[in-house]
């Protein structure tokens, strides 16, 4: 939550000018270098936690990380489960320190400017509005996820369980991850980097579109022999659209974890309300 201070965009903290843009070819270059990014930093987290859990996991287990498939133990399901918790973990742990890394390499001492993670351009929304949003907005979310699960006749939120074979630590951990971690990497990557090259090029309201659109598509899965499923993306653009336009209104990068974590934390609590 940002300070209540002061209203951002008074006459006190004026906007500064934003700086010129490149020429059109300029501009379509620098975009096609911005989406290429997404599926860089996504593919090198992915690939960097599936190498530190098959390898870490294997020497705890005493199993040589590089037998052959064929030669592998059966380690159970629920070691299965636990590595592909700590996988998804890794990434997003990875993913946010290939973003802040990058950040810090391109900008060094600017790295919080480049990713909105100060107070040097704020954007004209008061706290007690955006308190608002953060309050109101879960409702708004369910709403609209479980009218788009409806629409794709999917099952959301129904008969939907914490397994009882998962220890506290790895619930906790789980909770960690959807509520903190994901949020936490998804937006320093969203909202952070992409939103500022975006913007670079692009006007405000395409930049939100942009990203959007990106965030959704990132979000695209694979269900079953009917292959990629649409529902998630479709039940996520509402909320890209409302952190990309907090992103742009507040000018800071905390409102818009903030959103996303509480978002997801409102989801969980609704599937697994009993009853």
């Amino acid at each position: 939550m940002p300070d209540p201070a002061p209203v951002a965009g008074s006459a006190q903290s004026p906007l500064p000018a934003p700086a010129p843009r490149p020429p059109g070819w300029r501009a379509g270059l620098h975009l096609l270098g911005t989406l290429a990014l997404v599926p860089l930093y996504l593919g090198a987290a992915s690939l960097m936690a599936l190498a530190c859990v098959r390898v870490g996991a294997d020497l705890i287990a005493g199993i040589d990380p590089f037998l052959p498939p064929n030669r592998r133990p059966f380690i159970g399901a629920m070691a299965l489960a636990r590595r592909e918790l700590a996988v998804d973990i890794l990434r997003q742990v990875f993913l946010a320190g290939l973003v802040l890394g990058t950040a810090l390499w391109w900008d060094g001492a600017g790295w919080r400017a480049r990713l909105a993670l100060d107070r040097e351009r704020p954007n004209g929304m008061r706290a007690r509005n955006l308190l608002l949003v953060l309050l109101l907005w879960p409702l708004a979310h369910i709403l609209w996820v479980s009218t788009t699960a409806t629409l794709f006749g999917t099952s959301f939120g129904q008969g939907t369980r914490l397994s009882p074979l998962l220890t506290p630590a790895a619930v906790a951990a789980w909770l960690a991850y959807v509520v903190v971690l994901a949020p936490l990497a998804e937006e320093l990557l969203m909202r952070g980097e992409i939103f500022r090259r975006a913007r670079a090029v692009l006007g405000p309201a395409a930049a939100i579109l942009l990203t959007a659109a990106i965030f959704a598509i990132a979000h695209i899965s694979v269900s079953g022999p009917s292959g990629l499923s649409l529902a998630r993306p479709v039940s996520l653009l509402p909320l890209a659209l409302a952190l990309g336009i907090l992103r742009w209104r507040t000018g800071r990068l905390w409102p818009c974890i903030a959103l996303h974590g509480w978002s997801n934390l409102a989801l969980i609590a609704y599937v697994l309300w009993p009853g």
